[in-house]
């Protein structure tokens, strides 16, 4: 236990004194979260538009007006015919034209159904239907404050539940979390181990009184610290600068958190005893985790509109059962029994990883 000890302890020190892998450590995932969460958002603003209208009556201009003022939209083209339309999206100075029929004004002062068209460029489908929803909104919005408008038959009402705004960063950080946390304490596990291997002081460990789950633990240990002082970062980054609302437990978010920092740092022990070198311990934990967990953990897009082989694929990785829980905490404000069943899912990875990482070190010297 005093070899332990001591191990842990030098490897404390080698990190702290190592200010490269600091860097790594907390400068660059609050560089992530910041970029990325700025970035990567679904959110309609200040959108360029066409406007093509037919009518330039006072009723077309307050519609103008109020498409305008919204915020999501800025309809700085204007359009004077319908063969300007095509070339204005081939050219992409405009994502959506908004074309007010003839006689708009008349025709809601007579009831007889006043004609708004919305014509948006489909290349990138996804934005297409989102600016066309978001723009319809406003038509709807500002016709409900006309009292010259025959209210239809049937009144729909639409609520938003635990996002009633649509905010896009609600989806995107706990996706953000879970890329942030498994890169880096991933890579940087794999990175101490392999240089160790490469150096040729890991067979002097292996020789060494120390068991290889002791050596394990002693490598883990200060990255456990470290990382979950990041995780903490990341979550109070998300919670204070973009908002994230915490209707959850903050000790059950910890608990999700800890879980997925100890699946990170045995699948990271276990890619270093498998790769050879440091750059290969890199690569591997770059490119063999970063596209899962962007593209199958329902971070960016989502997992019911994929193919039933890539849905059943995102279930033996760790990062989809991450970020569901997070959101279920965060954004819904649930309990343990609702997420416990995700948390046993990734104690399972983790010890897997652990297990089979801890068999690799014992016939390293074989």
């Amino acid at each position: 236990m005093t070899a332990l000890k001591g191990f842990i302890i030098k490897e404390s020190k080698h990190i702290l004194r190592d200010w490269k892998t600091l860097v790594i450590l907390f400068v660059i995932p609050v560089a992530l979260v910041l970029i990325i969460g700025y970035v990567v958002s679904i959110d309609v603003k200040d959108t360029v538009i066409g406007v093509y209208d037919k009518a330039r009556d006072s009723e077309s201009a307050r519609l103008t007006a109020r498409i305008a003022s919204s915020g999501y939209f800025k309809p700085v083209k204007v359009i004077t015919h319908d063969a300007e339309i095509a070339p204005a999206f081939r050219s992409g100075s405009i994502r959506m034209v908004v074309v007010i029929g003839e006689r708009f004004g008349s025709r809601m002062l007579q009831n007889e159904g006043a004609v708004v068209q919305i014509i948006a460029d489909a290349s990138e489908a996804n934005t297409a239907q989102l600016l066309s929803i978001y723009c319809e909104g406003v038509i709807q919005s500002f016709a409900a404050g006309e009292d010259v408008v025959v209210k239809p038959p049937v009144e729909v009402e639409v609520r938003m539940f635990f996002n009633p705004s649509l905010n896009g960063v609600y989806m995107s950080i706990p996706g953000i979390m879970a890329l942030v946390l498994i890169i880096i304490t991933a890579m940087m596990t794999s990175l101490s181990i392999t240089r160790e291997k490469e150096l040729g002081s890991m067979e002097i460990l292996l020789a060494s009184p120390l068991t290889p789950f002791q050596i394990i633990i002693g490598k883990v240990t200060p990255y456990l610290a470290l990382a979950t002082i990041n995780a903490v970062t990341v979550v109070l980054l998300g919670y204070f600068v973009f908002r994230v609302p915490m209707t959850g437990s903050w000790e059950l978010l910890f608990l999700i958190n800890f879980v997925y920092i100890f699946l990170s740092l045995a699948l990271g022990i276990l890619i270093s005893s498998l790769a050879p070198t440091q750059m290969v311990a890199m690569f591997a934990s770059l490119f063999g985790l970063l596209l899962p967990t962007m593209l199958l953990s329902g971070f960016i897009f989502p997992l019911e509109n994929m193919p039933w082989w890539l849905q059943a694929l995102s279930r033996i990785l760790p990062p989809r059962y991450y970020v569901e829980a997070v959101k279920a905490v965060m954004i819904q404000g649930s309990t343990l029994e609702v997420v416990w069943q995700r948390l046993i899912v990734m104690v399972a990875f983790g010890l897997i990883y652990m297990a089979a990482a801890v068999k690799k070190f014992k016939i390293r010297l074989d």
